[in-house]
């Protein structure tokens, strides 16, 4: 009996390591046995928004979606939850980034360091992850919004101090819409859904609907639509609330069963969620229409009518909020924007 056993562990050995599996290669071998299982990792960050969800695929290849930021917190409380699972830092072979925001990407640069995994990022914010000589505040976009100077400095100055949180990635690849990420037991397809940032995306699983959201779809906030360049023509500013939009449109038409975000709760009934997001996009449009006075107003001084209170790096983001719903207002005619020297003044579109 004991010597069939033997033979029969022998004969495994060897089935194993025709199949490239050494006997020592527990992680390889869970792998090799099961469907694709995707594990939720939170992750401290030192941002307002709290911390991230980053999800690891447990397929071949082992895979993150996200990484954290680069603090010393951060990368402890991934090894340690990884370790919970069994697995390593070493044993990621593939990072796929939904966006280039620091607490998303910050960690890629040493964990591809660590392990050789591949980094992915779409096409549109290539750029950002590996040339990392420019941080999100654009000073040219903010004098036209009608920011002092002052202020731009102020602004520069902290996001420079966030930008240290994420690295450079030496090697990376640009992905592309409907682009699938094949594994073992099936894929993951690349849904861009611009808004958030122009590279936004999300990853969807077609046989469960299962999508993994990015910020793009968070349940108790709604994400910020950040300042940006237009990636196709950098000298226009990139249209974020009108893009965000039509990428909730594309989500819905997909019906997704279960969407895993990237700060907070799932979300489970998105036809729910998707009538409220666009119910509160256009009340706040309506809201932003009727602050605007006969004589005009800048981007800058909406923002302050619309988030009094914020400060630091909250004043970027409120700036952009407002830039963002007096483009769209713009672009549905509602509002007309007219030069007075390099700043962009708003006005009702009858007067």
């Amino acid at each position: 009996m004991a010597r069939c056993r033997k033979l029969d562990r022998h004969r495994a050995a060897y089935c194993l390591t025709r199949l490239g599996v050494s006997r020592l290669g527990l992680t390889n071998l869970r792998v090799l046995f099961s469907v694709m299982r995707i594990e939720k990792l939170v992750i401290p960050t030192p941002f307002p928004v709290g911390p991230i969800n980053i999800y690891m695929v447990v397929d071949d290849p082992i895979t993150l979606v996200d990484t954290g930021p680069k603090t010393d917190q951060a990368v402890a409380t991934l090894r340690e939850q990884l370790g919970k699972l069994g697995f390593k830092t070493e044993d990621v072979k593939r990072i796929v980034l939904t966006h280039t925001h620091e607490d998303h990407c910050g960690l890629a640069g040493t964990l591809q360091r660590e392990s050789g995994a591949r980094v992915y990022v779409h096409e549109w914010e290539f750029q950002n992850i590996s040339d990392h000589r420019h941080t999100r505040v654009d000073p040219d976009l903010l004098q036209r919004a009608g920011a002092p100077d002052e202020e731009l400095e102020g602004m520069a100055a902290r996001y420079h101090l966030i930008h240290r949180l994420a690295d450079a990635v030496e090697d990376v690849e640009a992905y592309r819409d409907e682009q699938e990420f094949v594994f073992a037991s099936g894929a993951l397809r690349v849904i861009h859904t611009p808004g958030h940032t122009p590279g936004s995306s999300c990853l969807l699983r077609e046989g469960s609907r299962l999508l993994l959201s990015g910020d793009t779809i968070l349940k108790n906030i709604t994400p910020n639509p950040v300042l940006n360049r237009d990636p196709i023509n950098p000298n226009r500013r990139f249209p974020s609330l009108g893009e965000y939009l039509v990428s909730l449109a594309r989500i819905r038409a997909l019906a997704p069963t279960l969407i895993k975000t990237s700060h907070g709760d799932d979300v489970t009934d998105y036809e729910e969620h998707f009538r409220r997001l666009v119910r509160h996009i256009h009340e706040r449009l309506a809201k932003v229409i009727s602050l605007v006075p006969k004589r005009g107003i800048t981007a800058w001084d909406m923002s302050k009518l619309m988030f009094p209170k914020a400060r630091d790096i909250n004043r970027f983001l409120a700036v952009s909020e407002a830039v963002a719903n007096l483009d769209l207002a713009v672009a549905e005619g509602k509002l007309r924007m007219e030069w007075k020297g390099d700043v962009e003044i708003y006005a009702d579109a009858t007067s």
